[in-house]
């Protein structure tokens, strides 16, 4: 009974630690909403009320969640599954068909036009949501602390500077690039973009493809992304805002990534980095698939996945892949739900999901086979497993090739691959104690933090709601024109002076 007045008597003295908050989140559907779920569940268990925007074609965003209400448009987002799988389908064949410059060509510009279809619809998306006047006022009315969302789409940014609400990204690109341009000094003699598969370290051509790549994506944004949505912001907003500076007047950047597996390079007060955030420690694994791991005696297990958009392959490439499988001691876990490979060997067990943080974090997984998504990176990486890397789109090249840089992985063509060269690969990774002992060193750098990445992430989430906002964090240096802030007005200013102090000792002379 004493024990009990105790801890009643505690709770009335002690102020309550953490303030209940209410967050709009505006996520991107697939694989972004996995991430983005984990940072809602935590929002949730600290006592803070979570809305949730979502479209009514939405693919992985469920209407009901203990976890949050939803707040359900009617109206396509632009991003539904049959969009999105016909999308990869498309750009996979393109690729198929060998390395060149016409294949390069034709990519970029499926990617093009694919991308501006995309973001019609969002466009689309973001002018009902607007012009809803009920759902708005509701919306106002419920008073949200911030808005938490995705930049790969513009509608929270968006949602966020119309409502005047402060603005938290969990990003690693955005619409237009890699987030770090928007913000942040970002020299293109050492800093690679995506898509070059360059290091830090770069040649003079290597230099040369980084600028000419930096130009390309400069048409882009500024021709099949900015203009989309000039008409929206025009009418909302007015004269005095344009696109780019919806992102750059964001509060606060959650960067899934750390300087372990991201390059060093000029950073912001307003970025915290929570790399790895989705990641723990391993949980037992499911009776059927313990079974299965521990009958592969001292051999191990191998897991593959492509993830979460690419869930089967064209029926030869997963041949050649199964025959490979087929040869090894190991027993392997492979995520795919395409038709079963006539090489598939006995060795192998194909799934429709696996619990892939657990798998990784178990003892006998030797190797992860994957396409090089952030989210299962990060996770190899917090386990210290190796990964054979086989990239298909977007910032995978990039991810596996700054493991491999780091000795920590491998990467194949996959559109060149044969099944010999799929085999030797995954004997290299396997029996080079060097690819362990590098990602094993990665993963203790990784963990060698005075703060978990989730926890980090939450503090400067509440930071930003008890504040009302971190302007004090964010740069003011996105409002300055072009020539003040490469200061080339005061170069031509002084250069003025000095020509004209040389002309006056010339006359005297």
């Amino acid at each position: 009974m004493q024990v009990l007045w105790l801890w009643m008597a505690l709770c009335f003295l002690c102020p309550t630690v953490v303030h209940g908050g209410k967050v709009l989140v505006f996520p991107i559907d697939g694989s972004h909403w996995v991430n983005m779920k984990y940072i809602i569940e935590a929002l949730h268990s600290r006592g803070h009320q979570v809305s949730v925007v979502r479209s009514s074609d939405s693919w992985y965003i469920e209407d009901k969640s203990p976890f949050y209400n939803s707040i359900t448009l009617d109206s396509p987002s632009g991003f539904d599954e049959s969009f999105i799988t016909t999308f990869i389908a498309g750009l996979l064949e393109i690729q198929r068909e060998g390395k060149s410059f016409w294949t390069r060509y034709k990519l970029e510009i499926e990617h093009a036009e694919k991308t501006r279809e995309m973001f019609e619809k969002t466009s689309e998306f973001a002018k009902m949501l607007l012009e809803n006047k009920d759902l708005m006022q509701s919306i106002k009315n419920t008073n949200y602390d911030l808005v938490l969302t995705d930049p790969v789409a513009p509608v929270g940014a968006i949602l966020a500077n119309y409502l005047k609400l402060p603005l938290v990204f969990s990003a690693r690109g955005t619409s237009h690039g890699e987030g770090h341009f928007d913000i942040a000094p970002s020299p293109i003699s050492y800093i690679p973009l995506t898509g070059t598969q360059l290091s830090d370290q770069m040649s003079f051509f290597e230099r040369l493809q980084n600028v000419l790549m930096f130009g390309f994506l400069q048409y882009q944004m500024h021709w099949n992304v900015a203009p989309t949505f000039e008409g929206l912001i025009k009418k909302y907003f007015g004269p005095g805002t344009d696109y780019f500076s919806l992102f750059q007047a964001a509060d606060l950047w959650l960067m899934r990534v750390d300087f372990v597996f991201e390059y060093p390079r000029p950073t912001m007060p307003n970025v915290v980095y929570m790399g790895g955030f989705q990641c723990k420690p391993a949980k037992p694994l499911p009776e059927h698939l313990e079974e299965f791991v521990q009958s592969s005696g001292e051999h191990g297990v191998i897991i593959m996945s492509l993830g979460t958009f690419i869930a089967e392959l064209p029926q030869d490439l997963a041949d050649k892949v199964a025959a490979a499988f087929a040869k090894l001691p190991q027993k392997i876990i492979w995520r795919y739900k395409g038709a079963k490979p006539a090489t598939l060997g006995n060795n192998t067990l194909l799934v429709d999901w696996m619990p892939q943080n657990d798998l990784l974090g178990h003892p006998k997984t030797k190797l992860f086979v994957a396409h090089g998504g952030t989210s299962g990176v990060e996770e190899a990486l917090y386990h210290g497993v190796p990964i054979l890397g086989l990239p298909l789109i977007y910032d995978q090249n990039d991810n596996i090739n700054r493991l491999e840089v780091r000795g920590a992985g491998k990467v194949l063509d996959f559109y060149t691959m044969t099944e010999e060269i799929f085999f030797q690969g995954i004997q290299e990774v396997l029996n080079d104690p060097s690819y362990r002992m590098n990602m094993q060193k990665l993963s203790r750098l990784h963990r060698d933090a005075p703060m978990k990445p989730m926890d980090s992430a939450l503090f400067w989430i509440e930071f930003v709601m008890r504040h009302k906002g971190a302007a004090h964090l964010r740069t003011e240096s996105y409002r300055l024109p072009w020539y003040s802030y490469h200061s080339v007005d005061v170069m031509l200013f002084l250069a003025g002076i000095t020509l004209l102090i040389f002309m006056t000792f010339a006359n005297l002379a």
